[in-house]
């Protein structure tokens, strides 16, 4: 779309906040004639509405349900549930609703200059892992690239802004592909998929529905897992351009078509001349920090995005090497007396806590929070064999008590009930009395972490602090 085309348009921004005062900023600066609609009407949103005003944009706060009179177009927060009455009046007068993903998307090439390409990602786990390390790939390769979307960097500043890029590794969530109905990938990949958001969706139908958009309209390859049959399944769903390939990732030897790993080589058989008869190594699993399996999953896939552009094996193994995780994903923080302490925070829900509990054995874990509706019998069957002992912490610890006691009862567990702000030292305290040499103390809380912290970093800080000042006291 054109600046003539959005002189005078009438549009409504559905909420302030990190994709909301950009697009109203932006929508403003083309021409467009913008109100922005907040339900919340606190302090923060007060001086983010003055700020707007400011500039000649329309703020009601305290009202995200009616639809302002004359709206042509309403672009929404991720976030913002579709069942919202807003969205409701907007079906019926006959609105259509973006995405600041979908107008990211729209405005490519604005200006003029050629649109750099998406390498999207999504995934219930390892979205952001993933990107971050394609991205590590794609700057190896000598490409000008970033990593933006759901990783928590605009797409619109990248669309928009003064950098010029060959191509952009996209983090996609759920939320954003939801309102995203256009987006047309060169390439993407779904990495996993298992219950998440159910109560923001709806259904676990709808919810892997909205990841499998991601793969509409691709142009190159396809990327799923071949450990899980629901992610081929939406590439088989998918309407694709003719001639896009599926391209599987799996942690056993590949099958043609696929990436995979072979001795502890990360190897491929899906850019080759001869799928049948070839396989191009791109790395050794040691490359990969850490080499955890689901982190070597991650790799793979970030590999195959990076082939399907035309990226060199070299550039994998170079991007693989130079990538470093970001804090609170499987982090070591520290030895104590030959037991390893793991910060994995961002293990928010059971499939990430899964992951991180099948890459070390044995374990004493540190668990609990914000179950979200979760339930946690099948995480808890398979990792019992792995348990030394159990800390428990956080409002729904209860929930996975019970597990323990149905599925390892064996398993010595301390259950913490208090929420100060000393209950991660005394969890570490006791993790450390039940570890022996050779334990690995991980905390993979399975859980949301808002009832005794501000979020999943700040959960990991309390927990890395407190293993530091035990290793004080024990030097």
């Amino acid at each position: 779309m054109s600046n003539q085309d959005w002189q005078g348009k009438r549009v409504t921004v559905a909420g302030l906040g990190v994709s909301g005062i950009p697009a109203a900023t932006v929508l403003h600066g083309l021409g467009a004639v913008v109100t922005v609609v907040n339900d919340g009407d606190d302090e923060r949103s007060r001086t983010q509405a003055a700020e707007l005003e400011a500039q000649g944009i329309t703020v009601r706060l305290g009202d995200g349900a009616t639809l302002p009179e004359s709206t042509e177009l309403i672009v929404t927060a991720p976030g913002w549930r579709p069942d919202k009455p807003l969205f409701t009046a907007a079906a019926e007068a006959g609105v259509p609703v973006w995405g600041d993903v979908e107008l990211a998307w729209r405005l490519r090439g604005h200006g003029g200059r050629e649109p750099a390409p998406w390498l999207a990602v999504t995934g219930t786990n390892g979205k952001t892992t993933t990107v971050r390390m394609l991205a590590a790939i794609l700057e190896a390769a000598g490409l000008r690239t970033a990593a933006v979307g759901n990783i928590g960097v605009s797409l619109l500043d990248a669309v928009l802004g003064d950098e010029e890029y060959d191509v952009l590794a996209v983090e996609l969530s759920s939320y954003q592909l939801h309102w995203a109905p256009s987006l047309r990938a060169h390439s993407a990949a779904v990495l996993n998929l298992a219950p998440d958001h159910l109560d923001w969706h709806g259904s676990m139908e709808a919810y892997v529905a909205d990841k499998g958009r991601i793969y509409e309209g691709n142009r190159v390859a396809c990327v799923y897992n071949a450990a899980e049959k629901a992610t081929e399944d939406l590439v088989r769903a998918a309407d694709v351009e003719e001639g896009c390939r599926a391209i599987g990732f799996t942690l056993g030897t590949p099958g043609p078509s696929q990436l995979g790993v072979v001795d502890g080589i990360l190897v491929d058989r899906a850019f080759v001349t001869n799928r049948q008869k070839q396989a191009q190594e791109l790395a050794e699993v040691t490359d990969v920090n850490p080499p955890a399996p689901h982190n070597i999953a991650n790799a793979l896939a970030a590999a195959a995005l990076a082939r399907a552009f035309g990226v060199e094996p070299a550039a994998v193994r170079d991007g693989l090497r130079a990538f470093r995780p970001d804090p609170h994903r499987i982090e070591h923080v520290a030895d104590i007396a030959q037991v390893a302490y793991i910060d994995d925070s961002k293990a928010t829900n059971t499939h990430a806590a899964e992951a991180s509990l099948a890459a070390y054995d044995p374990i004493v874990w540190i668990a609990g929070g914000l179950a979200k509706g979760a339930t946690f019998d099948e995480l808890v069957t398979g990792a019992a064999r792995r348990l030394r002992g159990v800390v428990l912490i956080g409002r729904d610890r209860a929930l996975i008590r019970e597990a323990l006691a149905r599925h390892a009862p064996e398993v010595p567990v301390v259950d913490l009930d208090r929420t100060d702000t000393g209950a991660m030292s005394e969890a570490v305290r006791e993790a450390a009395r039940l570890a022996r040499p050779g334990d690995t103390v991980l905390m993979a809380p399975a859980c949301a972490s808002m009832d005794m912290f501000a979020n999943y970093n700040k959960r990991g800080e309390a927990f890395a602090d407190a293993v530091r000042a035990l290793a004080a006291e024990s030097a």
